[in-house]
C-alpha cells in the first residue's frame, strides 16, 4: 500500500477510479444516474475549472507563503540550489499550465452558461463574475508574460548576467506578490456571483 501511494500517477488514477465508483454508488442508491447532456457538460467544465484553479492558487500561495520567504533562510547557502535546480522549475511548470487551464475552462464555462459577453463587458447580471474574470486574466497574463520569462533568467534556463538575474528576480517576485493580492478579490468575485456576496 505504501509503495502504491509513493507514485503520484497511481494516486491520481486511484482518485479518478474512486470518483467513478462514488458516482455509480450514488446513482444506484438514489436511482439518478448521470445524463450526459449540456447541463452535465457544464458541470464537468466547472469542476475542471475549480480543480485547475485550486492547483494554480495553491502553487501561487505556496510560492508566496512558503518558498519565497524560506529559501533565503536555508543554511548553508549552497543548499538553496536544490530549490532553484529541482523544485522551482517543476513548481513553475505546473503553476503556468494550471493558470492556462483555469482560464480556458473558465472562459469555456462562461460561454456554455451564456454570460461570457456580459461578464467581460461588465453588464448585469454578470458584472461581479466579470470583475473576477478580468482579475484572473490579468493574473494569467502576469504568469505567462512577466513571471515566467523572468524566472527563466533567475533559474538559468535563459542566459543572463548576475545583474539581469537579480533584476529579473525582483520583477518576478513583485509580480507574484501582485498576483497574490489580486487573488483575494478575484476568488471573492468568483464565489460572490452565485452566492450574493456583492
Amino acid at each position: 500500500m505504501v509503495a502504491f501511494f509513493q507514485s503520484l500517477h497511481k494516486t491520481l488514477a486511484a482518485g479518478v477510479v474512486l470518483l467513478i465508483a462514488l458516482i455509480i454508488l450514488v446513482g444506484l442508491i438514489s436511482g439518478q444516474f448521470i445524463r450526459f447532456d449540456h447541463d452535465w457538460g457544464t458541470f464537468l467544465v466547472r469542476w475542471l475549472h475549480i480543480m485547475t484553479g485550486v492547483m494554480w492558487m495553491g502553487l501561487l500561495w505556496y510560492l508566496n507563503f512558503v518558498q519565497t520567504p524560506t529559501v533565503p533562510t536555508i543554511e548553508p547557502p549552497e543548499h538553496r540550489a536544490a530549490i532553484t535546480k529541482y523544485i522551482a522549475p517543476n513548481v513553475l511548470f505546473w503553476f503556468r499550465y494550471s493558470a492556462l487551464a483555469t482560464v480556458i475552462f473558465g472562459l469555456l464555462l462562461a460561454g456554455m452558461k451564456g454570460y461570457i459577453v456580459q461578464a467581460l463587458t461588465f453588464q448585469r447580471p454578470a458584472y461581479v463574475i466579470g470583475i473576477g474574470m478580468w482579475l484572473a486574466l490579468i493574473m494569467a497574463f502576469n504568469v505567462w508574460f512577466i513571471i515566467w520569462p523572468n524566472q527563466k533568467k533567475v533559474l538559468g534556463i535563459v542566459k543572463a548576467s548576475a545583474e539581469e538575474k537579480a533584476a529579473a528576480g525582483r520583477l518576478a517576485g513583485m509580480t507574484s506578490r501582485i498576483n497574490t493580492m489580486l487573488s483575494i478579490p478575484m476568488l471573492y468575485c468568483m464565489v460572490a456571483q452565485q452566492n450574493g456576496g456583492l
